[in-house]
């Protein structure tokens, strides 16, 4: 198994930290991994194509037409993808094939970093979440744009009481957190956990990503 792992963007994410932390995961696994920190790891399509994962930690970055598509190709052509918070789904603003492929586009975090909230286990029978509970989380809680067509895995509530926001008027909701989609023949998994790295000090966000990576990757 071959992942790439790239990372970048946005340095408030820690990219760094997360993609150290994702590699030490992936090894644990038995991936072979690359590690990049420039989105040149997209120029070369047939080398994408030969990967069993790709995990993006970049956020608010600027990728070319032809980094999208041919990492948009790979996928659609049966390589996994998965990744974490803003590293994943607020990549490439203006890059709206990208968010097709994976499912969501942050749009607000109520209250920034901090807020107390919880993330509820909505399926159960996902190999992603199958066993967990819900667990309580001091993070950003994300608020997504989603694709209808997600298999969600686990949510969180909005509004969160004391956290005020222009959206406290349509009353409370689920907000999808953890997902899976497919993308052509690729398997595609998101989590909106990983404000900063050590949210995944806790177990159940730590586990949710080693699992979303395996079944991205067809094991």
């Amino acid at each position: 198994m071959h992942a790439l792992l790239v990372h970048g963007g946005w340095d408030g994410h820690q990219p760094t930290l997360v993609a150290e932390l994702f590699r030490d995961i992936l090894v644990k696994e038995g991936f072979a991994v690359d590690v990049s920190d420039t989105l040149d790891a997209f120029n070369d399509a047939a080398a994408l194509r030969k990967l069993s994962l790709i995990v993006p930690v970049w956020t608010m970055g600027r990728i070319t037409g032809d980094q999208c598509k041919n990492a948009c190709a790979a996928v659609r052509d049966g390589v996994g993808i998965a990744g974490c918070h803003g590293g994943m789904c607020d990549s490439f603003r203006e890059a709206t094939e990208w968010q097709f492929m994976t499912g969501g586009q942050w749009v607000a975090h109520p209250g920034n970093d901090g807020v107390k909230y919880t993330i509820h286990i909505k399926d159960p029978d996902h190999p992603i979440t199958a066993g967990l509970k819900d667990f309580a989380v001091t993070s950003e809680q994300y608020y997504m744009h989603v694709d209808p067509a997600v298999r969600v895995l686990a949510t969180t509530t909005f509004p969160t009481p004391g956290v005020g926001g222009p959206h406290e008027g349509n009353g409370f909701f689920e907000m999808p957190q953890v997902w899976t989609k497919y993308y052509g023949a690729g398997r595609v998994s998101y989590n909106a956990l990983g404000h900063h790295a050590d949210v995944f000090d806790i177990p159940e966000a730590r586990e949710m990503m080693r699992r979303g990576f395996l079944w991205a990757a067809k094991r």
